[in-house]
């Protein structure tokens, strides 16, 4: 079958782009189109060309998989195609469905006309894949749509409405029906322009839109000046502003050679690559040996949430927000009456920001339903347990629900560290039990880490892993050990920090570092906004529990217990490691820094100068230490797996990829003799993991696994 079908509508020729599943812009699909432009414009029987696509969407752009490859000699890249296609002399009509994205709207805004069905998806989301629109798209996309939308697009990646774009001049034409009617209106909008005296109008010539820069000579400063913090280390969106502001001076050959100059630039650099990583990793996670696609799903129409804290009442709004019906259960009326104000707050705040309209907000939290009495959950198919972190805790609630649920409920535990198959243990039906470890705050935070015990069903772990897309997360299942994937990891990061501090970094140096690579926070601001008295609790009971020992190596948490012990919990308190006179922003407190000093001298410790080189090292080479600890037990699936649980989870700099990927361009021989230093500098915990040693050795990566 041919990339491109032609038919014909009278004297219309229609032609579609036949690549499945989304019609992407790779060299069959170019040769195609490209044959067929050049012989249509020269067929006297022709009097215009309507484009279109195949299946579900008209095109959602090029094939990421061909970049860095070299396509056959006689295939074109889009750009030139393009050109010729808009300098026909004859109508070229895009009718545009499902997704117009990417190469496929440098396609449509290269053609002369635009119609558009509903429910239609359209930009330019390149600059998520650390590139930028290399087929036209930054030239024409500020010619046809004005300078401050083109920005706003091209550099955030936002796909918009089908309705944004005819606002903002994308489209032009809104046809309400199915394919066939927006195809028709097509061949009738290429029939009025063939018929017509009128110039045809080719998106590459027009200025008249060009004129907002010229009016306003800030605007691009200005533009860049308010994009700096979500740009933070990237190279793509000031690229795209380059090229856009390239598009107010040049004409549209010269604006095509400098975005092309542009985009060389970005296409094979590392932030490129690790975002392609980045996007890939995201897809793999939903590939599962054992659990094939084909793998039957549990029906999950109501919803059970044990528990409205900030993670409970996070929980819930999560499945509303989806538009499953959530019934919440508090031991209390007092507890659940301020968790449901909250979730009411935390809506309104959305409202009042413009971000979800009033009528909404009130559907969701219609959806929402508090009570104390545990049999409410009789009915639900599937209860999602967020109550206190101890085990004893929640194996009695567990084997409440078991004696509650009706049979093939999903029984699943937000523990974020503890032993699933021990909560498993505690029911008769530990094949319906399954880790569903949300992030917080829930309702923002996109990942879930699935955790599968021992005994979980297969239709348990497709049912929820199938969820997770359906509640707009990221779902990433994993294994049972303490902490999972991503805490575990957390674990080594966190606690170098704290060493560091006791050797001579202070916390503002440490949070530098981090914050410089890309993290948002460093790792003492994080503690401080999750709270420091969280882990200054479990501390206490371990040490407890070990006879009044630490348990847990050189660290026991001296300067953290400190600070604890003064009540400075973090943000919520006002004090922390740093104080927060504002109540958000961390500034170096004296009486942190004096603590710091006095525990280092009661240790034993000279304090001495910490490089920034130091800090970085010592903070994620034991992380992806660690990682490689986790990916050689199985409790990964994949090095990408835990990638997508940094980036999603903890805010891992997508333009790095990942911790493993990371590692993997830093190079493990590096990694290995780094750690090896530390590990006789510092102490056996620091030693690297066989599987790393052996990857060093062999001269792989991670992604060689």
């Amino acid at each position: 079958m041919s990339a491109v079908i032609e038919e014909r509508r009278g004297r219309i020729a229609l032609l579609r782009l036949n690549n499945p599943p989304v019609n992407g812009l790779g060299w069959p699909v170019r040769e195609g189109l490209d044959a067929a432009v050049a012989r249509l414009g020269g067929d006297p029987e022709v009097d215009g060309i309507v484009l279109t696509g195949d299946g579900r969407m008209f095109c959602a752009g090029a094939d990421i998989r061909e970049f860095g490859t070299t396509p056959p000699e006689h295939v074109r890249r889009l750009t030139p195609i393009l050109d010729d296609m808009e300098g026909l002399d004859k109508p070229v009509v895009a009718a545009i469905h499902g997704v117009a994205a990417g190469g496929g709207m440098e396609l449509a805004l290269g053609c002369h006309y635009r119609v558009c069905g509903p429910k239609t998806k359209l930009g330019l989301p390149e600059v998520t894949l650390g590139i930028l629109p290399g087929a036209g798209g930054t030239q024409r996309m500020p010619r046809v749509a004005g300078v401050s939308k083109a920005l706003e697009l091209i550099v955030s990646g936002r796909l918009i409405s089908e309705k944004e774009a005819y606002e903002a001049g994308i489209v032009d034409e809104l046809v309400d029906g199915d394919v066939a009617a927006v195809i028709d209106a097509a061949v009738a909008a290429a029939e009025r322009l063939a018929a017509s005296d009128a110039p045809l109008p080719r998106s590459g010539q027009r200025t008249d839109k060009l004129q907002e820069a010229k009016d306003n000579p800030g605007l691009f400063d200005d533009f860049r000046k308010s994009m700096a913090k979500r740009a933070r280390g990237m190279n793509a969106p000031y690229a795209c502003v380059r090229c856009v502001e390239a598009a107010t001076r040049l004409d549209l050959a010269e604006g095509l050679k400098f975005e092309r100059a542009e985009f060389e630039q970005l296409v094979n650099a590392v932030e490129a690559q690790s975002m392609r990583h980045a996007f890939f990793a995201e897809r793999e996670v939903a590939k599962i040996p054992d659990v094939p696609k084909d793998t039957p799903t549990r029906p999950v129409q109501k919803v059970g949430v044990v528990g409205c804290g900030t993670m409970g009442g996070g929980i819930a709004m999560v499945f509303a927000n989806a538009g499953l019906p959530v019934t919440v259960v508090e031991s209390e009326q007092a507890a659940l009456d301020a968790g449901i104000e909250k979730i009411r707050k935390n809506y309104a705040a959305t409202v009042s920001k413009g971000r979800l309209a009033q009528a909404a907000m009130d559907k969701r939290m219609g959806l929402i339903t508090g009570t104390t009495d545990m049999a409410a959950l009789a009915d639900v198919d599937m209860v999602v347990e967020a109550v206190f972190e101890d085990m004893a805790v929640k194996k009695q609630l567990f084997a409440r629900l078991d004696g509650i649920c009706k049979p093939g409920a999903i029984l699943a535990t937000n523990t974020s560290t503890l032993d699933v198959n021990e909560i498993a243990a505690a029911t008769q039906r530990p094949q319906d039990v399954i880790g569903t470890h949300f992030f917080s705050p829930a309702n923002v935070m996109r990942l879930m880490e699935n955790v599968r015990g021992e005994k979980t069903a297969a239709d348990v772990i497709a049912t929820v892993m199938d969820l997770s897309k359906t509640l707009g997360k990221v779902g990433v299942l994993v294994g049972v050990c303490h902490g999972f994937v991503g805490n575990r990891m957390l674990h080594q990061y966190l606690r170098e920090a704290m060493f560091l501090v006791e050797e001579g970094a202070l916390p503002q140096d440490v949070d530098r570092v981090l914050y410089d690579f890309g993290m948002p926070m460093g790792p003492f601001a994080m503690c401080d906004l999750a709270g420091n008295d969280v882990g200054w609790r479990v501390r206490q009971e371990q040490i407890k529990a070990n006879g009044g020992k630490p348990s847990n190596g050189r660290y026991s948490g001296t300067v953290a217990d400190k600070i604890c012990d003064l009540g400075r919990f973090g943000q919520k308190t006002g004090k922390g490691w740093f104080a927060y006179a504002d109540g958000r922003t961390p500034q170096p407190d004296p009486e942190v820094e004096a603590i710091i000093v006095e525990t280092s001298k009661e240790l034993g410790i000279e304090r001495r100068s910490v490089s920034d080189e130091e800090i970085l090292e010592r903070c994620l080479y034991p992380l992806v230490n660690e990682g490689a600890k986790i990916l050689d037990e199985g409790i990964a699936l994949r090095a990408s797996d835990i990638d997508a649980v940094w980036m999603h989870g903890y805010g891992f700099p997508r333009y790095r990829g990942g911790p493993m990927f990371w590692a993997d361009k830093v190079g493990l021989k590096t990694i290995a003799a780094k750690l090896q230093a530390f590990e006789k500098a510092h102490g056996p915990w620091m030693a690297p993991s066989p599987l790393l040693l052996k990857l060093a050795e062999e001269g792989k990566g991670f992604g060689d696994v």
